[in-house]
């Protein structure tokens, strides 16, 4: 973790390996991704990319997302309906998707879930492909068996995640 930091230079400053998030004047590092992690990832972008030809769905991964003044999150996937994002996205998506990571610390990720949810993300999914398990989030973590996003047509389980 680096202290002290301005949020002009942070949004400046390119990592050489994994991109870090930003709180309030701390850099802080994100757990590495494993080829699990990588691969429910991509299973996901796909599902939403596959409707870009049918709606206005735009899904990104790991993208600097600016949730309030001082704090710049990454998710692992989001999802922006009906309008594409500026470069920074100040306004919620429509659906965050967090990934664990066997070094993830899950009061860390929870608090995450929490910041995404009071900014207005409207989805807020958490997926463990390590023990194949679904969650969302709403005023806490319930765990689920299927994702859905009605808005976008969207009903995923277990193998068009995992694979």
């Amino acid at each position: 973790m680096i202290t002290g930091v301005r949020v002009e230079e942070y949004l400046r400053t390119s990592f050489p390996d994994l991109d870090r998030e930003y709180r309030d004047g701390e850099i802080v590092e994100r757990s590495l991704p494993t080829y699990m992690h990588g691969k429910a990832q991509a299973l996901l972008v796909a599902v939403f990319l596959a409707l870009r030809g049918k709606l206005p769905v735009f899904p990104c991964v790991e993208t600097r997302m600016k949730i309030r003044t001082g704090l710049y999150l990454i998710p692992d996937v989001a999802v922006f309906y009906q309008q594409e994002p500026e470069d920074v996205p100040e306004t919620p998506p429509l659906v965050v998707i967090e990934v664990l990571s066997p070094d993830d610390r899950m009061t860390a990720v929870l608090e995450k879930l929490d910041e995404y949810r009071a900014w207005g993300v409207r989805h807020v999914w958490l997926v463990d492909p390590h023990s194949r398990r679904m969650y969302t989030w709403d005023a806490g973590l319930k765990e689920v068996e299927n994702l859905a996003a009605a808005e976008v047509g969207v009903n995923l389980g277990a193998a068009e995640i995992f694979g």
